[in-house]
């Protein structure tokens, strides 16, 4: 069976903010989907434990008093959370998203900020492949312009025009949508990766030097292990990109999921 045909357990958050060391989860995601078997919707409402930047409310739409209200305590939450990431992945499953480095990475921060197992706890020796769509779609198509001056290349919104998905503007990111979007992407890409070339959509062929024919024959094992290096060489670009106006830019290309650092305590209190 090709990698895309397979069960996934397509992931997303909305948070508090863009920041994965310090924002929380507000809402979360995690469907069971493919592989000839139903779909299992996994939703969740937090309430984060700290106040909702009005930025992070009009992406959303959901207020500090409306996740105080309606969500679930934070801790209880985000441990569910990964115990059904954790059952997906040992149940053979693979983790979709769309920069979905963001989201393993909030989350993981959010069960260290609780003292919880991490993801790498739970699975043990177990591994967890992961496709993340934004890794894909840039390394399949690099020199795509951006649509205009507020969309991005590999906007999620972009992405279901590229791939030919419908767009909901009302439930665009809503944790589950862009979930299940991210899902369907990942798939149209998948499908690409494994059909004729003659065969693509007419907005396909039209790619400058397109590597969709790079996904085919490999086993998830192997297009984990690329996306690691596809990720690193994208942030590289990025970065060069940045430090044109700000030679002290960094840009992260560590994937799936970055580095835990162990905060300092020089100059603490004794």
């Amino acid at each position: 069976m090709t990698w895309h045909l397979g069960r996934w357990a397509a992931f997303d958050t909305e948070t508090t903010g863009v920041d994965v060391e310090a924002d929380r989860i507000v809402t979360a995601a995690v469907y069971g989907l493919g592989g000839g078997q139903p779909a299992e919707p996994h939703d969740w409402f937090v309430d984060p434990g700290i106040e909702i930047p009005e930025d992070a409310a009009r992406i959303h739409g959901i207020t500090t008093e409306e996740a105080q209200t309606k969500g679930e305590p934070a801790k209880g939450a985000v441990d569910h959370i990964a115990d059904v990431l954790t059952e997906y992945a040992t149940t053979g499953a693979t983790v979709v998203g769309h920069n979905v480095v963001y989201d393993l990475t909030l989350l993981d921060r959010e069960l260290r900020r609780y003292g919880l197992a991490t993801l790498d706890e739970r699975l043990g020796d177990w591994p967890m492949h992961v496709v993340d769509t934004r890794v894909l779609d840039k390394h399949a198509d690099t020199f795509r312009k951006r649509p205009s001056k507020t969309q991005g290349p590999q906007q999620l919104i972009t992405l279901a025009q590229v791939y030919d998905l419908p767009w909901d503007d009302d439930n665009a990111h809503g944790a589950s949508y862009d979930a299940v979007i991210a899902a369907r992407v990942a798939h149209r890409i998948g499908t690409l990766a494994h059909m004729a070339r003659a065969d693509w959509p007419e907005r396909i062929r039209q790619v400058r030097r397109p590597r969709y024919g790079d996904f085919n024959g490999l086993t998830l094992a192997e297009l984990h292990a690329a996306q690691i290096e596809w990720a690193a060489e994208q942030a590289a670009g990025l970065q060069a990109h940045f430090r044109k106006s700000d030679p002290n830019a960094v840009v992260d290309g560590a994937w799936p999921l970055r580095p835990w650092v162990e905060p300092s305590t020089e100059g603490a209190p004794a």
